[in-house]
């Protein structure tokens, strides 16, 4: 929303590997403050990977969502806050039934501020004993973004009663929008 007391209206970007995209769109979608999510790939060798391709394993990309926010509205740790709330960063490679390396778990840092903020709260929540077993979440620098083909855009909203959205997004959506009900649209 544009905000004429702030004419410059700046945005940031955040890009989450947290496993599969299509969970993570649903979730970052509904957090005020951001204004779009964008599902893709990032991380990895080829240029101008597919689905196909990623799911592979081959590329060496992660499927992720690319955050554009107001950081007035909603801070980089406050979305780091969620990212570590709604996904398993102790599982390397893995979320649910998802397994491979492009589902892992990694924060692809556009600054050295996002990578020192991301790296504090990894150790903290690693050193608070949140997790049974260490966090194995990547903090790397951001690298070439490739959003996703079409289908994969608003996943989700625009197929809520396919299986995989019933049984894995629909419960994982309830649960975060239980934790962080101020925080939504």
């Amino acid at each position: 929303m544009f905000d004429p007391a702030r004419p410059e209206n700046p945005t940031a970007t955040a890009v989450f590997g947290t496993g599969c995209f299509w969970c993570s769109e649903a979730v970052f979608t509904a957090l005020k403050g951001v204004q779009k999510v964008t599902p893709g790939y990032m991380g990895g060798s080829k240029l101008d990977p597919t689905y196909k391709e990623v799911c592979s394993g081959s590329t060496g990309h992660a499927e992720v969502s690319r955050i554009v926010f107001d950081p007035a509205v909603i801070t980089f740790d406050e979305l780091l806050h969620v990212f570590w709330k709604t996904h398993d960063p102790t599982s390397l490679n893995r979320q649910g039934g998802d397994v491979g390396t492009q589902y892992r778990s990694v924060i692809f840092c556009t600054d050295a501020d996002q990578q020192a903020k991301a790296e504090e709260q990894r150790k903290h929540l690693d050193q608070s004993g949140a997790w049974d077993r260490p966090i194995v979440t990547e903090i790397v620098p951001v690298s070439d973004f490739y959003a996703a083909e079409n289908y994969h855009h608003d996943y989700f909203a625009n197929n809520p009663d396919q299986g995989y959205c019933q049984m894995v997004i629909r419960p994982k959506l309830e649960k975060f929008r239980s934790a962080f009900k101020d925080k939504l649209k």
